[in-house]
């Protein structure tokens, strides 16, 4: 084992998919030869990433593949659940399945439906998806939406259940993702913000609900580079749009920080190491790697490389 190793610690990347699949799945492999965990893949309007994930997933083993993050707006936990069943049995059980509430401009703009109590979404939508996930039916009647099952609803092979997980921050979602998912997928939240904020409300959340202790799995953009003050302000620009985010603003300021790039993980590997056990010390259990192609090619197999040292798999 390398000494490098942080105990307890899965460490994985988040990959954007917009190459063609073939790329995607090279990277994959890449990843896993590194010696990384899982690979997510993000859901915008282009790829189907529970669809991309099974494929990823099958065609690299050992690997486990997720999703982070589906927003619920414009979907329904019947068909989602099919997707990620699917995924599931594809992989041989190395699925997880995220789910986001979204962004009320994205939402309004592309679906045409307004953005209206997404925290009672989020508790019916994950109520339903539930059932789905663990007994292949449904019979759910809430304000917001219905999923029952004429007919059967299970995938042969879908074993275990798909882990679901929420990209939840703010003190509702933390609350219905505590009660009813298996862990959460905070994004741009620093190890202040898990620390005194994210992890206490989720774990209270869940001992109130007689449920096991959940998944913290933190989405932290990162490079291993030499040129620190280039890929800062390339961080800058880059995550500039999350500002604009009320839940991330939120966190970004829970974090003591007052831009997203001052949350990205940047410089050499002893100084990117030490905040991988910072936010293992703040009760992350996992880490999710994103933007580690922000500085080239050889930036990118730098960071791979050393995440591949540091993690537990």
């Amino acid at each position: 084992m390398s000494v490098l190793v942080i105990p307890d610690m899965t460490i994985g990347l988040a990959l954007s998919p917009q190459d063609r699949i073939d790329t995607m799945v090279q990277l994959a492999r890449e990843a896993r030869e590194a010696g990384l965990h899982s690979v997510w893949f993000g859901q915008t309007f282009s790829y189907d990433s529970p669809s991309l994930a099974a494929i990823v997933g099958r065609e690299v083993p050992g690997l486990h593949v997720g999703t982070a993050a589906v927003p619920i707006f414009g979907r329904h936990p019947l068909l989602l659940a099919s997707q990620a069943q699917t995924a599931q049995a594809a992989t041989g059980g190395r699925y997880h399945l995220g789910l986001a509430l979204g962004v009320k401009t994205l939402t309004e703009a592309g679906f045409g439906i307004p953005y209206e109590r997404p925290v009672l979404l989020l508790r019916e939508f994950l109520t339903a998806l539930r059932q789905l996930v663990e007994t292949g039916s449904a019979d759910f009647h809430g304000e917001l939406l219905t999923a029952t099952t004429p007919l059967p609803a299970a995938v042969p092979g879908a074993e275990p259940p798909v882990p679901l997980l929420v990209a939840a921050m703010g003190p509702q979602a933390l609350r219905v993702a505590g009660e009813l998912a298996d862990g959460i997928l905070p994004n741009l939240a620093g190890p202040r913000a898990l620390a005194e904020h994210i992890v206490p409300a989720l774990t209270a959340a869940a001992e109130a609900a007689g449920r096991p202790a959940p998944r913290v799995v933190a989405v932290v953009p990162g490079v291993v580079t030499a040129d620190v003050e280039a890929m800062r302000e390339k961080a800058t620009e880059a995550l500039a749009i999350y500002e604009r985010v009320p839940s991330y603003r939120r966190a970004i300021e829970l974090s003591g920080a007052t831009r997203a790039a001052d949350l990205a993980v940047i410089g050499d590997e002893e100084t990117v190491a030490a905040e991988v056990r910072r936010y293992r010390e703040a009760g992350a259990t996992e880490v999710l790697f994103t933007w580690t192609d922000l500085g080239g090619e050889a930036d990118r197999r730098r960071t791979w490389k050393l995440l591949g040292e540091l993690a537990t798999d």
